[in-house]
C-alpha cells in the first residue's frame, strides 16, 4: 500500500512552474512588460502588488519581467513599496528577494486622458531592456469611468508590434444590458477577443475551478447532475458585516430584498442598521440583501429552480454551492430521512461533502444525517492554495482565458438581471428589515422553500480542522 505525501510548497510551485513553461505559449525567456494602471489606488496597493511580488518570490514569473506603475499622483517606487508593505507579507529572510522585485518596478505619472502622458509611458518602456520586443499586460486597476479613455491611448501608443498584448478589465462590467454593452463594444474596437481579460476574481478560487473536474471526472456525479436527481440548486454569498446595495419584494420575478437594521441586543456595529449610517441618505431604499429564483430552460434542468442568495451583515461568512436531491422514493423510514445534499464550499475553509444518511451508531436502528467530506486542510494539510489573483495573473501571461468571463457569458447575464434592475430603480419599493446578524428576510426562507428546497435547520456541517 503505497502513501502519497503532500508536496511542500516549493514542490507545487515547482511543479506549476513546469507545467506552465512546457506550455508551447509560455515563452520564459521573452521580456514581458506588467503594466499597473492606477498603481495609486487601494486594489493595486492591496492586491496587485501584493500578488506580483508572490509570483516573483516563488519564480513562476519569467526571468525578464518589468513592472511599471502608471497614475495619475506623483508618486515613487519606494512610496508604493512603503504603501503595499503591511499586504506584502514578506518575512525578514525575504528582504533581499523583495529588493530585487522593487528594483524591476518603476512608475510615470499622467493623466488617463491625456494622449502625451501615454506617449511618455510608451517611451519609458523603450528605455527598458528589450522593451521594444516586449510582451505586454496591461492590469486596468480603475473606475470604470476612465476605461474608455485609458484603453483608447493604450491602444494608440502603448501597443507592442513586435510581442503579444493583453488587456485585465476588473469588475463592475456596467451597471446593466446598455453600459454593459457599450463597454464590449468599446474594447471590440480597440482589441481583439483574445487580447481580453475580464478579470473576476471568484473565478480563481479553488473550489470554483474544482466544479469541472467534480461534474466531468467522477461516474456518481454525471448521471444525477440533471432535473431527473435534483430538486433545487442553491447558490450562496454571506458576510457578516454590513454595507450597501439595492431594494424590495418582487412576486413578478420570485425576488425578496431586504436591508438590515440593527440589533439592540448585538455588539458595536451590529446595533447600527444600515440607515443608521450617517453617509446614507435618510429613507433609503437600497437594499443590503437579495434571493431570487431563476430557470434554466434547457433539457437538462426545466423546472429546476436555481435559488441566488446573498446579503449583508449575515449570520456567518459563507460562498457555497448547494445541489439538493429529491426526495428517496419509498419512504420506507417513516420520513426519518433528509435529503442527501452535494455542498460545494467556496470559502471559508475550502471543502466538498455530500450529506447523506447512515444508521445512527448503537442497537438503535435510526437513521441520521452524517457526511462524506472532503475539507482542504485536513486532506491537504501542507499544501498552500494559491491566491485566486496568484492564479488569474498566471492565466494572462500563460495565454489562458479559461478562468476569465467572455463577452456572450456577460451579455446574457445582464440580459436577465437588466429588467429586474430597472424596475427596482424607477419603483424604489421598500425593502424588508432584516436583523443584523440573522438569516435575512423570513421572507426569503419562505420564498425557497416554496419553489421546493427543504430547509431543516437540524444538521449542520462542522470544519473538521477545528476538531
Amino acid at each position: 500500500m503505497s502513501t502519497t505525501i503532500p508536496l511542500s510548497r516549493s514542490e507545487v510551485f515547482g511543479e506549476l512552474r513546469k507545467e506552465l513553461y512546457d506550455d508551447e505559449e509560455f515563452h520564459q525567456s521573452d521580456v514581458h512588460i506588467f503594466f499597473i494602471l492606477g498603481a495609486s489606488g487601494d486594489l493595486a496597493k492591496k492586491k496587485i502588488y501584493p500578488t506580483l511580488w508572490w509570483l516573483f518570490r516563488d519564480g513562476l514569473l519569467p526571468e525578464q519581467t518589468y513592472f511599471v506603475g502608471f497614475a495619475r499622483s506623483d508618486l515613487t517606487v519606494d512610496a508604493i513599496r512603503a504603501s503595499c508593505l503591511k499586504y506584502l507579507k514578506a518575512t525578514d529572510t525575504e528582504a533581499e528577494r523583495l529588493s530585487a522585485f522593487f528594483s524591476r518596478n518603476t512608475y510615470i505619472s499622467g493623466k488617463y486622458d491625456d494622449e502625451g502622458s501615454f506617449v511618455k509611458l510608451n517611451s519609458h518602456v523603450l528605455s527598458l531592456p528589450g522593451g521594444a520586443e516586449a510582451n505586454r499586460l496591461f492590469y486596468l486597476a480603475l473606475p470604470p469611468t476612465v476605461y474608455h479613455d485609458v484603453t483608447k491611448n493604450i491602444s494608440l501608443h502603448c501597443m507592442s508590434s513586435k510581442g503579444w498584448n493583453r488587456v485585465i478589465v476588473e469588475k463592475p462590467f456596467g451597471h446593466d444590458l446598455k453600459s454593459s454593452e457599450e463597454l464590449s463594444a468599446h474594447l471590440s474596437s480597440l482589441f481583439t477577443e483574445d487580447q481580453i481579460y475580464r478579470i473576476d476574481h471568484y473565478l480563481g478560487k479553488e473550489m470554483v475551478q474544482n466544479l469541472m473536474v467534480l461534474r466531468f471526472g467522477n461516474r456518481i456525479f454525471g448521471p444525477i447532475w440533471n432535473r431527473d436527481s435534483v430538486a433545487c440548486v442553491v447558490l450562496t454569498f454571506k458576510e457578516p458585516f454590513g454595507t450597501q446595495g439595492r431594494g424590495g419584494y418582487f412576486n413578478d420575478f420570485d425576488v425578496v430584498l431586504g436591508q438590515y437594521v440593527g440589533d439592540p441586543e448585538g455588539e458595536g456595529d451590529a446595533k447600527l442598521g444600515y440607515l443608521d449610517d450617517p453617509t446614507v441618505p435618510k429613507g433609503s431604499t437600497q437594499a443590503t440583501f437579495a434571493t431570487a429564483v431563476l430557470y434554466v430552460h434547457n433539457e437538462r434542468w426545466d423546472g429546476v429552480p436555481f435559488i441566488l442568495r446573498c446579503g449583508k451583515a449575515l449570520n456567518e461568512r459563507k460562498a457555497e454551492v448547494r445541489l439538493q436531491f429529491t426526495d428517496v422514493p419509498g419512504d420506507i423510514f417513516g420520513k426519518q430521512c433528509r435529503r442527501n445534499e452535494l455542498v460545494v464550499r467556496v470559502q471559508p475553509n475550502e471543502a466538498v461533502y455530500a450529506k447523506m444518511m447512515s444508521k445512527k451508531p448503537g442497537v438503535y436502528f435510526h437513521p441520521e444525517e452524517t457526511e462524506l467530506d472532503l475539507t482542504y486542510k485536513s486532506r491537504y494539510k501542507d499544501v498552500k492554495l494559491p491566491d485566486a489573483y496568484e492564479r488569474l495573473i498566471l492565466d494572462v501571461f500563460c495565454g489562458s482565458q479559461m478562468h476569465f468571463v467572455r463577452s456572450d457569458e456577460l451579455r446574457e447575464a445582464w440580459r436577465i438581471f437588466t429588467p429586474l434592475l430597472h424596475q427596482i430603480d424607477n419603483e424604489k419599493p421598500k425593502p424588508i428589515p432584516y436583523k443584523y446578524g440573522s438569516r435575512g428576510p423570513t421572507e426569503a426562507d419562505d420564498l425557497s422553500k416554496r419553489v421546493g428546497f427543504h430547509y431543516a435547520g437540524t444538521y449542520k456541517w462542522v470544519n473538521p480542522h477545528r476538531l
